[in-house]
């Protein structure tokens, strides 16, 4: 589902990623570790075409991204990836069923299917009584849901989540961490997950640690 060859990332002089090898089969979950400043975000923005590398290439279902102008891979990006964030990123003046439209707007798709879509994300997260409530009247929990209801907003078939569980309790975060697995099951998601949480990461089919730039082993 998800290959890097030889990933590079420099920010002037600083060298954040020093080559990067990395096979990710589909529906499978994959947590990456490290210490802060590791990379582990950078790689993350990388693959999903947030960034662009250095030199080398990520591939994703097959497709090159290095070989795609910028208007293919902002339309590949909004309809192949979605993106759960630690910090949600949910418009304040949004309602979190105009939150979990917004992907399918902006692809142009019909505005009645994709409210009809929003619904039935919402509802299958347990947030059918909310779907009318501002991010300020949800907790951090629910803020999660919608983010992850937007984020499957257009079918993805891959998941990239960057310290999604890090502002939420104990107990939100394993039901979040619970609902990955779910939806990996219902849906065949493939997840890439970056991570301090240990539980988190021990339970993913595969822990990837970085250190300094490259992966090194476990």
């Amino acid at each position: 589902m998800i290959q890097t060859s030889k990933l590079t990332k420099h920010y002037g002089e600083l060298e954040v990623l020093k080559g990067i090898d990395l096979s990710i089969n589909e529906k499978e979950i994959v947590s990456i570790v490290g210490k802060s400043g590791a990379g582990k975000t950078t790689l993350l923005q990388l693959i999903g075409t947030l960034e662009k590398p250095t030199s080398g290439f990520v591939s994703i279902e097959g497709k090159d991204l290095s070989k795609f102008k910028e208007k293919e891979l902002a339309k590949f990006r909004n309809q192949s990836i979605g993106f759960v964030f630690q910090f949600h990123h949910l418009l304040p003046e949004f309602t979190a069923l105009e939150n979990t439209c917004l992907p399918g707007y902006i692809a142009k798709k019909n505005k009645k299917d994709s409210i009809e879509r929003a619904k039935f994300l919402l509802h299958t997260l347990g947030l059918n009584k909310r779907i009318n409530h501002r991010p300020s009247e949800l907790s951090g929990g629910e803020q999660q849901r919608v983010s992850i209801a937007r984020a499957l907003m257009n079918e993805p078939k891959v998941i990239l989540a960057d310290e999604p569980s890090g502002n939420l309790d104990t107990k939100t975060a394993d039901e979040i961490h619970n609902l990955f697995f779910k939806l990996r099951e219902d849906l065949g998601l493939t997840f890439v997950i970056v991570t301090h949480n240990i539980k988190l990461a021990e339970l993913a089919d595969r822990k990837i640690v970085m250190k300094d730039g490259l992966i090194i082993p476990d």
